[in-house]
């Protein structure tokens, strides 16, 4: 095994344990920072897949803003973090059967895929990814509009928890 996979599979690891707390963790708080550990071992495979760009995005839009954003709209709300109901339903295998389902089909299919043992040395060094990148991002036929509606959607979330926490004002 090189050390790429030996970083690849740690990471994989880490995301997949950190999403399961994600997930099954009962404090709110709690769950937005195993948030921020997931997030951060997807940074780290783009860095290793060498997309240093991706990484830095991930670390400065996912962890930077989204995930801090969340972790302050849940301080500002000042509410009891832990639910008074239960937090498990009774059937659960049935979702917990449809994810495994979905899982071994996505595997099928990447495996299936010609390109599956490629690395991203194997990628030309004539391709400009950053400048094609940079130029998807700005272009109006490609990505501008999910880029704005991503900035509406988080000043949005940002008023709504400020509006939430100032409370009743009588």
């Amino acid at each position: 095994m090189t050390a790429d996979q030996i970083i690849f599979l740690l990471c994989a690891v880490v995301i997949i344990v950190s999403a399961l707390m994600v997930v099954t963790t009962r404090k709110l708080i709690h769950a937005a920072l195993w948030l921020v550990a997931a997030l951060f071992g997807v940074a780290i495979l783009y860095a290793v897949l060498q997309a240093g760009f991706l990484a830095v995005v991930q670390v400065v839009v996912y962890i930077g803003a989204i995930a801090i954003l969340f972790i302050f709209a849940v301080m500002l709300t000042r509410r009891e973090m832990l639910d008074k109901g239960t937090q498990t339903r009774s059937n659960w295998w049935l979702p917990a059967l449809l994810s495994l389902l979905i899982l071994s089909g996505l595997v099928f299919l990447i495996i299936r895929q010609p390109a599956f043992g490629r690395t991203a040395s194997e990628i030309p060094a004539s391709v400009d990814t950053l400048r094609n990148l940079g130029t998807a991002l700005v272009s109006p036929d490609a990505f501008v509009l999910p880029f704005e509606v991503a900035s509406v959607l988080l000043l949005a979330a940002l008023v709504g928890a400020v509006y939430i926490a100032s409370g009743k004002k009588e």
